[in-house]
């Protein structure tokens, strides 16, 4: 006779292999979910501090062109100037850390800005993953040829020898020109008043005109005058000569050892980007900034084309944290407009 509880729990077990089988029959049949798909896989937005057409700009457009070949996704400009570049960083700072997102910094935009502003809206310490350093732009001290100043020894010398403050020129309070010549200063133990102007071409026209004796600017606006032997250029700013005038001695060379108070450009994304991606934008950065053509491009911005790893650019921030917040304070130099 035939036990019912043994053939209910014989067809009990058929029916729960049926319902096994069925289900690794449609787990076998099912699409495969694809892996995630290797960065990047949409455009990158590049945002530069600054208003659109200077030279900044055209770095970046130099920057953009590259990194879009070799990532092999459009990089879109967005130019975000304004507030001494606190805005454009601000915005940066704020987005998603999945690295669609970077910024073009300078010193003024991590070193300077933090330190001049009550609140910059950032923390340059800790809201950023550094990428890598892009390169430098020296800043140049140059004088009409009819100066007696023949050397920058000869205005340490007169700064020394008088009470009578030499006064010189830049684009704007704040400015990295600005704060060199502060610095400058204070290594050489010199009194130097500050003339800003609203701007590089107000502050040459001056120069030219005679009005002031000493012009601090970035090379590209005044490397024409010099080659036609309209300006006299003293000495660069720059831990190293700079291409676009190698016959012109660093400040360090020239009269104060140790002297650096360049213009930097360096890439950062938002703190929080995944590792892989950081060191996938530096590898790229640094192939890129190897190549002929984008060291012209640079060359003729007064730029030289240094890359960095991440980890060295974070300590070179800091530094310039460090270093201008003490130029800034000592000179009691006020915020920009």
């Amino acid at each position: 006779m035939v036990d019912a509880d043994q053939v209910g729990r014989a067809e009990g077990g058929v029916m729960r292999a049926l319902v096994f089988a069925l289900i690794a029959l449609l787990a076998a049949i099912a699409p495969t979910p694809a892996f995630a798909q290797p960065y990047p896989t949409r455009p990158v937005t590049l945002v530069v501090p600054f208003v659109p057409g200077g030279s900044a700009s055209v770095m970046a457009r130099a920057v953009a062109d590259r990194l879009s070949e070799t990532l092999g996704q459009p990089i879109v400009i967005d130019n975000r100037g304004g507030a001494g570049t606190t805005i454009g960083a601000r915005a940066v700072a704020k987005s998603a850390p999945d690295g669609y997102t970077i910024l073009l910094a300078t010193n003024a935009t991590l070193g300077v800005a933090p330190n001049l502003y009550a609140n910059a809206g950032y923390d340059p310490r800790k809201d950023f993953a550094p990428l890598g350093l892009i390169g430098v732009v020296p800043t140049v001290v140059v004088v009409l040829p009819s100066s007696p100043f023949r050397t920058l020894a000869d205005v340490i010398k007169r700064g020394k020898e008088t009470a009578e403050r030499i006064e010189y020129g830049t684009p704007g309070i704040g400015t990295v020109n600005h704060l060199a010549a502060e610095l400058l200063g204070m290594m050489a133990g010199i009194k130097l008043t500050h003339v800003p102007y609203r701007g590089a071409g107000p502050a040459l026209n001056d120069l030219l005109g005679g009005h002031i004796p000493l012009l601090f600017s970035a090379i590209p606006n005044v490397h024409g005058h010099i080659e036609a032997g309209t300006l006299r250029a003293l000495a660069v700013t720059s831990p190293k000569r700079a291409e676009a005038i190698p016959e012109v001695a660093t400040v360090a060379e020239a009269a104060i050892p140790g002297f650096d108070a360049a213009t930097w450009f360096a890439l950062v994304a938002p703190a929080g980007t995944p590792r892989e991606i950081v060191t996938r934008l530096n590898a790229e950065v640094l192939r890129d900034l190897a190549q002929p053509d984008t060291r012209r491009r640079f060359a003729d911005l007064g730029m030289t084309s240094d890359g960095s790893t991440p980890q060295a650019l974070d300590g070179y921030i800091k530094s310039e944290i460090a270093k201008w917040s003490k130029v800034i304070k000592e000179a009691a130099i006020p915020p920009a407009d």
